[in-house]
C-alpha cells in the first residue's frame, strides 16, 4: 500500500455537514485537543458493525494516531466477530473485544450509533462522566453524548469523520483514505444511492491518495464463500412479490434465519449483500430483506428505486437511513414485520 498523502485544497470547513453547527464542530475539536496524547481514548461503533461503522471508526483512529495519540483502542458491543471483508482494513490492529475496552478512558468517540440500544453494555460509559463525542448520520439519532455531530444529509458517517479530521488538521494518507472509502462505498451501495457531486468529490480525494477502488470493490462486494452463494439461492427462492404494495409500485421481500446461516456454516455478514439482487426485481419499487438476529428479533433492510421514501418508513419503526436506503430492528415473525411495513409504504410515496 502506498503511503502517499493528499491535502484538501480549496475545501472549506463545514462543506459537508451544514446540519452541524460551528459551535458543535469547535466543541469536538476542543475536546480532542484537551486530551493528552498518551491518554486512553476509546472508540466505539455499533453492534454487528458494517462497513461504515468500522471504516469511519478505524479511519478516524488512524487520523488520531497521525496526530500523535498513542493510547487508542477501538471496539463494538457483543461478540468480537469482525466481518471477513473488513478484517484487512488499515487500523484493524486497534480493534479489541468488548471486555478489553478501557473501563475509564479520558475520551470516548462513538461512530454510526443512533441510540444507546446499539451500544449494548458499552452504553454504561456514557454515564461515567467521560467526555463523549458522537459522529453519525442517522435522522433517528437520540442525541447521546456530550458533543453530537449528526448530519442526516450525509450519506455515511465517514463524511462526518472526514470533516472532523479536516478541522483537526489531519492530512489524508492511503490508510485513512481506504477506511473512509470503504465506509462511503458500503453505505451508498457502491454510490448507487447518491446524487450529490460532493460525495463523488470526497471519493476522488480519497482515491487520490493511491488506494485502488477496484481492489476494494472486489474484496468488499464481490468475494463471498461458496456456502454464502448456496444460502443466497435459498433465500432468494422464497422471495414474495406484492405488486399492489406501495400504491401499485410493488414490493418484493424475503427473509433469512439464523438456521439458514447454521445450515450453510456462514456468518451473519454474508446476508448484508442479499438486498442487492432483491432490489433488482423489475416489478417492484421497494425491496425488503428481513434478517434474523436472535429468536424473534430481525434486522430489516429497505431499498427503493425512488417511488417511496423508505427512510420515513424506517424512522416510523424506530430506525433510520436515507430516502432510497434505510433499515430498522423489528420483532415477531417475518410476516409480522411486513405487516408493519406495508401501510407505511402507502403513506410515504415520493
Amino acid at each position: 500500500m502506498t503511503s502517499s498523502s493528499v491535502t484538501r485544497p480549496g475545501v472549506e470547513p463545514g462543506r459537508s455537514s451544514s446540519a452541524i453547527t460551528t459551535a458543535a464542530w469547535d466543541a469536538a475539536v476542543a475536546a480532542i485537543r484537551a486530551v493528552p496524547l498518551d491518554a486512553e481514548v476509546q472508540l466505539i461503533c455499533h453492534v454487528n458493525p458494517d462497513g461504515d461503522a468500522l471504516g469511519s471508526m478505524l479511519g478516524f483512529a488512524l487520523g488520531l494516531r497521525r496526530l500523535g495519540f498513542t493510547g487508542l483502542r477501538a471496539t463494538f458491543p457483543g461478540d468480537f466477530d469482525v466481518p471477513e471483508p473488513y478484517r484487512a482494513l488499515p487500523g484493524a490492529e486497534l480493534l479489541v473485544p468488548e471486555p478489553q475496552a478501557y473501563g475509564k478512558p479520558q475520551l470516548i468517540l462513538i461512530f454510526d450509533v443512533a441510540g444507546e440500544s446499539r451500544l449494548g453494555a458499552l452504553a454504561g460509559l456514557l454515564d461515567a462522566g467521560i467526555p463523549a463525542i458522537v459522529l453519525d448520520h442517522h435522522a433517528s439519532n437520540t442525541g447521546l453524548g456530550d458533543v453530537t455531530l449528526v448530519d442526516p444529509a450525509a450519506v455515511a458517517t465517514s463524511v462526518v469523520a472526514d470533516e472532523l479530521l479536516t478541522r483537526l488538521g489531519v492530512e489524508l494518507d492511503a490508510e485513512i483514505a481506504e477506511c473512509l472509502y470503504v465506509a462511503l462505498a458500503t453505505d451508498t451501495g457502491s454510490f448507487k444511492f447518491v446524487r450529490s457531486p460532493s460525495v463523488h468529490e470526497l471519493a476522488a480525494r480519497l482515491i487520490a491518495t493511491g488506494i485502488s477502488p477496484g481492489d476494494i470493490a472486489r474484496r468488499i462486494f464481490d468475494t463471498r464463500p461458496f456456502g454464502a452463494m448456496k444460502l443466497a439461492g435459498e433465500v432468494l427462492g422464497r422471495a414474495i412479490l406484492d405488486p399492489a404494495a406501495a400504491g401499485g409500485r410493488g414490493m418484493v421481500w424475503t427473509y433469512a434465519t439464523t438456521a439458514d446461516l447454521e445450515r450453510h456454516h456462514q456468518r451473519p455478514y454474508v446476508l448484508d449483500s442479499l438486498i442487492d439482487p432483491v432490489r433488482g426485481v423489475a416489478e417492484a419499487d421497494v425491496a425488503v430483506v428481513v434478517k434474523e438476529l436472535t429468536a424473534g428479533e430481525w434486522s430489516v433492510s429497505l431499498r427503493s428505486k425512488g417511488g417511496v421514501d423508505v427512510s420515513a418508513v424506517a424512522v416510523a419503526l424506530g430506525g433510520g437511513g436515507h430516502r432510497l436506503a434505510a433499515g430498522f430492528t423489528a420483532y415477531g415473525t417475518p410476516d409480522d414485520v411486513i405487516a408493519q411495513i406495508v401501510p407505511l409504504l402507502e403513506a410515504n410515496l415520493s
